[in-house]
């Protein structure tokens, strides 16, 4: 009997560890479940992550992807892409697009943030994590009618939370917890100058990145080493999040803000910033709240709030799962990009 299953070559030229790469994996684990797609990954050689496709029965191939002076491995690369013969080619982020021409295969770049378009003008069809990327792509000259939203879903393994007193926090004392890149688009900076005026709540700071020198210099000059835990990269954010009163997210930028998700999918109620992605996703009151990107006080104010009030954190949180598993779930999200490679290919 022939195999009518769509092949789709899954490209990523990402890091060791981040947000995108995560969902890259779950993904290609979520439409695998499905049996609807053959699939290939084609990435960086991160064993790790080579070998979580793998054991998920999918093939996966690494390449450096590296600058013009790696062309033979870009060629090797290309060698393997046209050797698969894939029907659907999509791209992941900057790098994997730039190495990625057009073909003879239906190319399709997914953008999970406001990215220079110059490196995907080239593409038969645009995928955005966002309906403000969306608008983004159509605003810089994609057609309406090849742009297509589908959002992420969060890693729904079930967890059990670390116990209170992990990392040497006391246990009697409020806590809160973030996380992502220590990077300066992810606002940390004033998460930590809001944190000076909430007595008592101790703060689980989960991942690296340029800014962990910086952050753990504030984190001392604010007076806060005694009630701050950076915890380094974590891949068990779901599990804190069952152990915390509260995520904040405190963004300056953030394209989507899976961990919106994830909090949503994991019960932990939720404080953003009104960066892109957070803004869009929450409805302030109802499944999280939201305040002004950059400004402390109000920050404050939200976190206290809910740390006072285990009824108001008990709304968002059956609010936000509820919303999840009707919009945002990995057999929703997983269904869309089926019907959409199946649309694309006729």
């Amino acid at each position: 009997m022939k195999d009518n299953k769509i092949k789709v070559a899954q490209v990523l030229a990402g890091a060791a560890q981040g947000g995108a790469e995560n969902f890259y994996v779950r993904l290609m684990q979520g439409l695998k479940r499905s049996g609807k797609i053959d699939q290939k990954g084609f990435l960086r050689s991160h064993q790790h992550r080579l070998d979580a496709i793998s054991a998920a029965g999918i093939p996966a191939q690494g390449f450096r992807f590296g600058n013009s002076f790696h062309f033979i491995d870009h060629r090797r690369y290309l060698r393997a892409l046209q050797e698969y013969q894939p029907d659907i080619v999509m791209t992941w982020m900057n790098r994997a697009s730039i190495s990625t021409p057009s073909g003879d295969y239906k190319l399709v770049c997914r953008l999970g943030h406001y990215y220079d378009l110059k490196y995907y003008r080239h593409a038969d069809f645009w995928i955005g994590i966002s309906k403000g990327i969306c608008d983004h792509l159509i605003r810089g000259g994609m057609p309406a009618e090849k742009v297509f939203h589908i959002p992420n879903f969060a890693d729904e393994a079930a967890v059990n939370s670390l116990p209170r007193d992990s990392f040497d926090t006391p246990v009697d004392r409020p806590l809160i917890l973030a996380a992502g890149r220590l990077h300066v688009n992810k606002g940390f900076d004033i998460l930590l100058q809001a944190l000076k005026s909430i007595p008592d709540a101790i703060l689980w700071l989960a991942g690296s990145g340029p800014e962990e020198t910086a952050l753990k210099q504030l984190c001392s000059d604010l007076g806060l080493t005694e009630r701050v835990r950076f915890l380094g990269w974590r891949n068990d954010v779901t599990a804190l999040m069952k152990s915390a009163d509260l995520f904040v997210c405190p963004s300056r930028h953030e394209g989507l803000g899976s961990i919106v998700m994830e909090s949503w999918a994991h019960g932990c109620p939720i404080v953003a910033t009104d960066s892109q992605g957070p803004g869009e996703l929450i409805d302030d009151g109802l499944t999280g709240l939201l305040t002004p990107v950059d400004e402390v006080e109000p920050l404050v104010v939200a976190i206290s709030s809910l740390l006072d009030n285990s009824s108001q954190r008990h709304f968002l949180r059956k609010n936000g799962e509820e919303l999840y598993w009707q919009k945002y779930s990995r057999d929703v999200v997983v269904k869309q990009y089926e019907e959409l490679y199946q649309n694309i290919t006729g």
